[in-house]
């Protein structure tokens, strides 16, 4: 499956076609150097990678000694009546911080955000504040946060750029809780909970981060990757589906990989000197394109993406011919001497 999909990554219709929905950000973690971009400064619903700002506060507030990993946290009314996903805990129920990290994570558990939020907050309302207040920080001048798991909510806005700064955040300064990031699911009693992200088992190196999905973003992740101690890490939003997603992130952090030394000796754009582009939009919904029976329309999105695939193969066809021209082109050996 690893090998199937590098094979896929190596198409380079799925990173220059324009064909996505949404923008993208390839860059380096460590440096913050941009590799890749598409429309970085737009707008954008960030559903679940909202819980990569929730754990990000959770992280602080650990290493400042407020809580512990052993802190209980409760299951109030307000967690208790949050949608799926979910962990599905009764009012009054107890966490560790460390297991309700996990589903918030792992499972994306949007009770469980709600309960780090009420512990830490130390009300629901500021820790939205803090959160806000922490991208304020962290310099994501496009984003806003009004709940703390990615719910709808027209309010909840970020950008490419903006997830950029906080992953990069959470990876550089918290190293020692990076495990959370790469665990493919966990144990909960007698569940066995699953991450939604298939990079885990199908990308060489791949260490995380997390996805999200509303029908009025599309799908979405935050997607690293480690080789031979580099960290790349990539932010795709607005896909159509899960796989799309998938190949999206797969094929920009193998582009990533293959920008190695004097290819980016000169380049010194990162995502905090680039200017702020001017014709960036604002927040829109792509229910329209995502192929999920709960966005309704299903149908015209089986259309957009096979005319997707009608773009990726054609490029994949200029391609051969232009590989079997130059061979054509090529002068013929001389026949051998008798």
């Amino acid at each position: 499956m690893r090998l199937f999909l590098s094979s896929l990554c190596l198409l380079a219709s799925a990173l220059v076609s324009g064909a996505s929905a949404g923008p993208t950000l390839l860059f380096e973690a460590d440096t913050g150097k941009v590799l890749y971009s598409e429309n970085m400064d737009d707008q954008w619903h960030p559903a679940s990678l909202t819980k990569i700002m929730t754990a990000y506060i959770a992280f602080k507030d650990i290493k400042a000694g407020r809580v512990t990993l052993e802190t209980d946290i409760e299951c109030t009314e307000l967690a208790y009546k949050e949608p799926p996903s979910k962990v599905g805990l009764p009012v009054g129920a107890k966490l560790k911080m460390d297991t309700a990290l996990k589903a918030l994570i792992i499972k994306s558990a949007n009770d469980v955000a709600v309960m780090i939020a009420e512990a830490l907050g130390p009300t629901h309302d500021r820790f939205i504040a803090r959160m806000n207040e922490t991208a304020g920080k962290l310099g994501m001048t496009r984003t806003h946060f009004a709940n703390p798991n990615g719910l709808p909510d027209k309010a909840q806005v970020t950008t490419a750029r903006d997830l950029a700064k906080l992953s990069r955040a959470i990876v550089t300064e918290f190293p020692e809780h990076a495990h959370y990031w790469s665990m493919p699911g966990f144990q909960l009693g007698k569940l066995h909970l699953s991450s939604h992200n298939g990079l885990l088992k199908t990308f060489e190196g791949a260490d995380g981060l997390k996805t999200g999905f509303i029908c009025d973003s599309g799908y979405n992740v935050v997607a690293s990757a480690t080789r031979d101690g580099r960290q790349i890490m990539a932010v795709v939003l607005g896909e159509p589906s899960g796989a799309d997603r998938t190949v999206r992130a797969a094929s920009l952090l193998e582009h990533g990989f293959r920008q190695w030394g004097w290819k980016q000796l000169f380049n010194t754009d990162t995502i905090d000197n680039l200017p702020l582009d001017e014709g960036a939009r604002d927040a829109r919904s792509v229910r329209h394109t995502v192929t999920s029976w709960s966005c309704g329309n299903r149908k015209t999105a089986r259309r957009l993406r096979a005319a997707k695939e009608r773009v990726k193969r054609r490029h994949v066809q200029k391609g051969k011919k232009k590989k079997t021209s130059a061979e054509n082109a090529k002068p013929a050996k001389p026949a051998a001497a008798n």
